[in-house]
């Protein structure tokens, strides 16, 4: 069998696990990114550092791969585009792109008869006037933004006068709803109707930023179907190749909303490397190379938590772990505050 080269656009600490997962699989991996301290550059087999814009960086990098995948979506779509004309990316630009604009995926989503929270297009500071019924929200830059940022919440009208919000950007207003708790679905899709699922996540966020993640998640026997029937029917309707998380809102009646897509391996999946017999990373391998799909069963149940900031700092200094601990490094060389450095993954 000829040797398999992925392209993975993007060096961050999904990319390091893809690569990770990648190796074992014997497939080589190479890192297309544009920050030159990018972590992923540890566990790759070859790092290209360029801009997403370099034509002739990205031709030579497109030259030495079979496929393209990537670890975040705020990629160029032309950059993906013009890659997908020489070799396959997946998943598909498209996608990307529906994803990439939260009013393009809110509408995606509600056309499919799945619920989402109730949301209106913000062009302009004065459209905020007549939004009442749309408060207590929060105001979304449509492209962009992650982990909390591009996002104001917004109880009343008067707090627009004490926040420094860029009206040139597009936002989306999001109605907020009395929030019992937050759960997310991540699937891998190989082909029509053809899937690997894992079980719902239970995630806790602190400043916006996602913190704790453990399985079982406490939901309803409802919730817990309904949830992974709308992201089998969200993949479907994509036809996505490749891992994809559908983050949930649950309220306080049980009702279940479609906060948002990642159309790629997600940060409450971690726990999947040590709580699975395969990963999201590596079912995510095995889709986009076209490798053999295996079933995907439960090994424990687990609970992760998040390392922001220096709490990484103990860790690197004594890893005393218990035999059912694992603890990852994602090899950032900054410390910064309310970024994600590391993880511990614990079966229970």
């Amino acid at each position: 069998m000829a040797e398999k080269i992925l392209g993975i656009i993007g060096g961050g600490q999904l990319g390091s696990m893809l690569c990770m997962a990648a190796k074992k699989l014997d497939v080589k991996t190479i890192i297309y990114c544009d920050d030159s301290d990018a972590p992923a550059q540890n566990f790759c087999d070859e790092f290209i550092f360029g801009n997403y814009d370099n034509k002739d960086k990205i031709i030579d990098f497109t030259n030495k791969i079979n496929v393209v995948t990537y670890e975040f979506e705020n990629i160029p779509y032309l950059t993906l585009n013009e890659i997908n004309k020489i070799k396959p990316v997946l998943p598909k630009p498209s996608i990307n792109r529906i994803i990439q604009h939260r009013l393009a995926e809110k509408d995606f989503i509600n056309k499919l008869n799945i619920r989402t929270t109730r949301y209106v297009l913000v062009e302009k500071k004065s459209d905020l006037d007549t939004l009442e019924d749309f408060l207590p929200g929060i105001l979304k830059t449509t492209t962009m933004g992650y982990d909390g940022k591009g996002q104001y919440p917004i109880k009343k009208i008067s707090d627009l006068q004490t926040l420094n919000i860029d009206f040139s950007k597009g936002y989306i207003l999001e109605k907020l709803v009395r929030l019992k708790k937050e759960i997310s679905v991540i699937i891998t899709r190989f082909n029509t109707n053809k899937y690997e699922i894992y079980e719902p996540i239970e995630n806790t966020h602190e400043n916006q930023i996602l913190k704790y993640s453990k399985i079982p998640a406490e939901i309803s026997n409802d919730i817990f179907n309904q949830s992974k029937e709308w992201a089998i029917n969200i993949a479907e309707e994509l036809k996505y190749i490749g891992t994809l998380c559908v983050e949930f809102f649950i309220d306080r009646n049980d009702n279940l909303y479609v906060n948002e897509i990642a159309p790629r391996v997600h940060n409450s999946g971690h726990l999947t490397i040590n709580a699975y017999n395969v990963s999201q990373f590596e079912n995510h391998i095995r889709a986009v190379c076209s490798l053999e799909k295996i079933p995907t069963k439960k090994l424990s149940n687990a609970k992760m938590v998040n390392l922001i900031g220096n709490e990484i700092e103990p860790y690197r200094l004594n890893n005393k772990l218990s035999q059912n601990q694992f603890f990852f490094d994602y090899l950032k060389k900054e410390i910064k505050d309310k970024r994600k450095m590391g993880h511990i993954t614990t079966l229970i």
